[in-house]
């Protein structure tokens, strides 16, 4: 992206009312200057190159080449345009951080809505490069959620248990829960070991969350947390218990 306060942004759509309504609310927003639009995906990809946007408002199903098609191919293009999905689908909200999508909107979309999509491509815009190799290794810091018609930031130190369900992992938040789409084994490699241990193959628990372990009669071990659950503690996941207790 470059560093001009000026975000020169294409809107990609293959709905003309789509489109006529897009241009209408970027034109209420000081610092956005429209330089195009494109009515398919091979529209725009041949676009990007010449107009050199910063933004593109992307719609996902489109002819041809869909949305997260063009997302996929813009991580090939120097400097990448920020992308701010578009659309009328919510299935796809997962997806769209899998190809660093800044934000997520759905149809129709609010003017403050927006505006506070291109505040957050703004905030990406004026934070630091991180150094080379940096990622590597790297915990993760925060995770966006699909919640209702949005996408919504949890920080990792908001995170007082993490429980499988399929191919989704319930992230516990105090008295509040969200689904995350990704493996438990996944998730597990992204966060600090420092302050998350693996407990049993479906469950992972902050270390501050846990206050104690009780040895069953039965020979299982369960930890307990602050809320006053207990979690059984898999016989493979033992010694991280153990060693949580200095044992």
């Amino acid at each position: 992206m470059t560093t001009e306060a000026i975000l020169r942004t294409l809107i990609v759509d293959d709905e003309p009312l789509a489109i006529e309504r897009l241009q209408i609310m970027c034109a209420q927003i000081a610092g956005l200057n429209l330089v195009g639009t494109a009515s398919d995906g091979a529209a725009a990809l041949r676009m990007v190159p010449a107009l050199k946007p910063d933004l593109l408002l992307l719609d996902i199903a489109m002819p041809g080449l869909d949305g997260m098609e063009v997302a996929h191919a813009l991580e090939r293009v120097e400097p990448r345009p920020a992308v701010i999905f578009v659309t009328a689908f919510d299935q796809f909200a997962v997806a769209a951080f899998d190809v660093s999508a800044v934000d997520y909107l759905l149809k129709p979309v609010a003017q403050e809505r927006l505006e506070r999509a291109i505040a957050r491509v703004r905030a990406q815009a004026g934070a630091p490069p991180a150094p080379a190799g940096e990622n590597e290794g790297f915990w993760a810091r925060e995770f966006w959620v699909p919640h209702r018609a949005e996408i919504i930031r949890i920080a990792a130190a908001e995170i007082d248990l993490i429980e499988a369900e399929r191919d989704y992992m319930r992230l516990h938040v105090g008295p509040r829960s969200y689904l995350l789409h990704q493996t438990i084994t996944e998730l597990e490699r992204r966060l600090d070991p420092c302050e998350f241990v693996r407990l049993h193959r479906s469950t992972i628990a902050r270390r501050d969350h846990i206050t104690g372990f009780r040895h069953e009669t039965g020979g299982a071990w369960l930890a307990q947390l602050k809320d006053g659950r207990e979690l059984r503690i898999g016989r493979t996941y033992l010694a991280n218990a153990r060693a949580i207790a200095g044992r």
